[in-house]
């Protein structure tokens, strides 16, 4: 008797692997072949580039006080919904994942009606007091921690309530302070969905070019991140540092989520 389960499964393997090499691995490779066509002499003349340069600079900083923001809020979040009850849970639970399903244009141009320093509601006043955020980094940070906000939190709030709050109560139970609490009993047991959070919000904020191009100016030098110098570079015909910027952006973001899925361990994988 000849069993069906076993080519429909085959079928649905294939089907499964080759949307994901057509939709992501292909197109990608295309960028490394592309950066490497003349061995290292396309990147390294890109590198060298002093608007490449300030671009990956800004990019870095961008993304570092996106993802340390995120992580303090959405950590906090977290403990928030998992382990409280207050009127308005669910509404807060449902604004997490709107970054999610709004475009990242919308985001910068409600910033910029918000933060503008002409028409803004905030602008003119932040202004006034020598703080400036559209057109500028603030308002880059700002873009860059909405469209990531989500993710932190959306790998730490399943393993908190998976893990439950019954050692938390047995530590205060014995004279544990919340502080003492949450660094030796809460965050060694979420310790690998934070880490992975972080990673996806770092892969992220790395790529995120809608919301940031729209707050930031895009000036040359000054407030262009890695993403929008792709954009320039390659409507000015110069493929060649757009795909080196491009593989660069790339590389960052797998060998992030590759390093830590080497190093997390198997229980937990």
């Amino acid at each position: 008797m000849v069993d069906v389960a076993t080519p429909i499964k085959w079928l649905l393997r294939l089907v499964a692997v080759g949307y994901v090499f057509f939709l992501v691995a292909w197109p990608v490779s295309f960028i490394v072949v592309e950066t490497f066509a003349d061995g290292l002499t396309t990147l390294t003349d890109t590198l060298a580039d002093p608007a490449v340069q300030a671009a990956l600079l800004l990019t870095a900083e961008v993304a570092f006080w996106a993802v340390v923001i995120n992580l303090a809020f959405g950590v906090t979040i977290s403990m928030l919904l998992v382990r409280y009850e207050f009127p308005g849970k669910r509404v807060l639970s449902a604004l997490i994942d709107v970054p999610l399903s709004v475009s990242p244009v919308v985001v910068g141009l409600a910033l910029l009606l918000v933060y503008n320093g002409r028409t803004g509601w905030f602008g003119p006043t932040l202004e006034s007091l020598g703080y400036q955020v559209i057109f500028s980094t603030p308002g880059m940070i700002m873009a860059t921690c909405f469209v990531a906000l989500p993710l932190v939190i959306r790998e730490v709030v399943p393993v908190l309530t998976e893990v439950g709050d019954d050692q938390e109560q047995a530590a205060r139970s014995l004279g544990a302070n919340a502080r003492q609490t949450f660094l030796r009993i809460t965050l060694p047991s979420i310790k690998w969905a934070v880490v992975y959070g972080v990673v996806l919000s770092l892969a992220r904020s790395l790529g995120e070019f809608g919301a940031v191009k729209i707050v930031s100016g895009n000036f040359t030098g000054e407030t262009q991140t890695a993403t929008l110098i792709v954009e320039q570079k390659y409507q000015n015909f110069d493929q060649e540092a757009a795909y080196a910027t491009s593989f660069l952006l790339a590389a960052a973001s797998v060998l992030c989520i590759v390093v830590v899925s080497l190093l997390r361990p198997k229980e937990h994988a």
